[in-house]
């Protein structure tokens, strides 16, 4: 019977809410079990720092100090993996002489604690303090940001005058990339408690913003990158590259717009 099929599809939906509801930060940060390897980060200069959190979590980052006069990037990473994973595509700025800080978050690579978004942006804090109290201030820091790591980045440089932010694949809140995601649940952008509202806070940056996207994403759409852009303060710019999806945007030329960005922001910054 037709009553009996809506019924059975109705309780189905419930069944699924219920357990996105439940799961969703495990669902959401996928810590997994890996602890990130020093000695296969394959470039030179990195150690591990200890970073005392305010609710008192000693939480592992990596650290590799900037040339003379040069900025650091203050990395906060996406919702899979952890820091290492994130060393490769960050190479090429060591080469070119910025310093590198990887935020380990708590919970991921094996840190103590549990992910959540308050938690996240303390850890951000707590990375920028720590290079403040290390002899790299704020308006040294770039704020760069990949996937859900960007509102942390955002949240950073809304309280604290960085140098310049990077945003790399972009989105306006987690409610908005659920509700794109899963798109045939209607609700599905109710259920979200991590929101993540980028849109909403990036309007306090002032300093000069870049945000890259992939137009093949499908896990984030392109559109999200703009609608965030336009929410953006001057100086801001988005690239969207045509070729790149979610993950590979650094197999499509990521690298040298992020150093032509930087080049031309932080010229006051050379040398210091």
């Amino acid at each position: 019977m037709p009553w009996r099929i809506a019924v059975a599809t109705l309780g189905s939906y419930g069944q699924i809410a219920n357990g996105m509801f439940a799961f969703q930060r495990s669902l959401l940060y996928q810590v997994g079990s890996d602890v990130p390897d020093l000695a296969r980060a394959g470039i030179e200069g990195f150690r591990a720092v200890t970073v005392k959190t305010p609710d008192k979590l000693a939480l592992i980052s990596w650290y590799r100090p900037a040339a003379p006069g040069m900025a650091t990037l203050l990395v906060t990473h996406g919702n899979a993996g952890h820091i290492g994973h994130r060393v490769g595509k960050l190479a090429a700025f060591a080469d070119e002489g910025y310093g590198l800080f990887l935020v380990g978050y708590r919970g991921f690579g094996g840190n103590p604690g549990s992910p959540s978004e308050d938690g996240l942006y303390i850890d951000g804090r707590a990375g920028l303090a720590w290079l403040d109290r290390n002899g790299v201030p704020a308006e040294q820091v770039v704020a760069y940001g990949e996937s859900l790591g960007i509102a942390v980045a955002i949240e950073i440089a809304s309280a604290a005058p960085v140098a310049a932010v990077v945003l790399e694949s972009p989105y306006t809140s987690l409610a908005d990339v659920a509700s794109s995601y899963c798109w045939y649940m209607p609700f599905a952008a109710s259920l979200v408690t991590d929101r993540f509202e980028a849109r909403k806070i990036i309007g306090k940056v002032e300093a000069p913003v870049l945000l890259l996207h992939g137009k093949r994403d499908t896990i984030i759409p392109a559109r999200q990158a703009e609608e965030l852009f336009a929410a953006a303060n001057e100086p801001r710019e988005l690239q969207i590259i045509p070729q790149a999806g979610h993950m590979d945007l650094y197999e499509h030329g990521a690298a040298g717009i992020v150093k032509a960005f930087l080049a031309e922001q932080l010229k006051p910054a050379k040398g210091r």
